[in-house]
């Protein structure tokens, strides 16, 4: 089995980055859900409640965050000023249950976004990054021994790495061409990992970890998946509201547990600092 995509999200919910290459950090790939926009009482948003924000494009390099959108002078965010917070700067942030430290990116990011998401009937979000010496851990509920108070993640959902199957997605696809529905793009589901060459259609519920060159991912938990799969990742339109959600119920992919579920989320086991490949071969042990 093979690495065949990594998608980096540094900005919660807005458009990713497909890479070929990303280290490793304890809080998954790096930069990845590093920043997020929160609303005035600091809670954050996401494409759920403005799926326009599908629509907002992220380049990153070693100097500057960049926020882009058609018609738009694109936003540039310092890296280097964003690490040297002043009193003012740091906010306290909700994402779901955890409350954290973050660091505002300041009134021109609130403006610039004001400018795209205002014809949507949005205002007044502001960007937020994790704050350097803040520590998010992972619910404990599915770690092993060990790992609870060890194992953190930055502005994801829940876990540091979110990986899906090639083999998966075409069976997803079958079942809804069998129902007269159109097919959709692995982009629906914002993977870091794709892998293929999988023995079988959503086995990656049985796997216990993903081994690489000089790192080991421990699968932990079913990804449970909202309206956001409904929503196109280029256009922020919903084509259906229902799929595929509804295929993903029909087919069972997690049996015994009550949903949607597609993909498996990740911890890192070991390998912190090392680099993932696209091409790199992985062994599977299983449960």
């Amino acid at each position: 089995m093979i690495i065949t995509e990594l998608n980096c999200y540094p900005v919660k919910s807005l458009q990713g980055i497909a890479l070929e290459r990303a280290e490793l950090t304890e809080h998954g790939l790096a930069h990845d859900r590093q920043w997020m926009l929160v609303n005035s009482d600091g809670c954050f948003v996401t494409q759920r409640e403005v799926p326009a924000l599908a629509t907002i494009g992220v380049a990153l390099d070693d100097s500057c965050l960049t926020l882009s959108h058609p018609g738009m002078p694109d936003l540039e965010v310092s890296l280097e000023a964003g690490l040297q917070p002043s009193g003012e700067s740091v906010r306290e942030v909700r994402v779901w249950k955890s409350d954290c430290r973050a660091l505002d990116e300041g009134d021109e990011a609130t403006a610039w976004l004001n400018d795209v998401l205002g014809p949507q009937g949005v205002s007044g979000l502001r960007l937020v990054r994790f704050a350097p010496d803040q520590r998010r851990e992972v619910e404990h509920d599915y770690l092993h021994e060990g790992e609870p108070g060890r194992v953190h993640t930055a502005f994801a959902d829940g876990y540091p790495v979110l990986i899906t199957s090639e083999i998966s997605l075409a069976a997803l696809n079958r079942h809804l061409a069998d129902k007269g529905e159109t097919a959709v793009p692995m982009t629906r589901f914002r993977p870091n990992i794709v892998v293929s060459g999988a023995a079988q259609a959503f086995g990656e519920r049985d796997w216990q970890t993903l081994s690489g060159p000089g790192y080991r991912l421990g699968v932990r938990k079913p990804c449970k998946r909202c309206k956001i799969i409904t929503i196109d990742q280029s256009s922020g339109r919903i084509p259906s509201i229902k799929e595929p959600l509804r295929s993903l119920v029909e087919l069972k992919t997690q049996p015994g547990w009550k949903g949607a579920f597609f993909g498996q989320n990740a911890i890192i086991e070991s390998g912190v600092g090392a680099t993932l490949k696209l091409g790199d071969e992985l062994a599977i042990s299983g449960i």
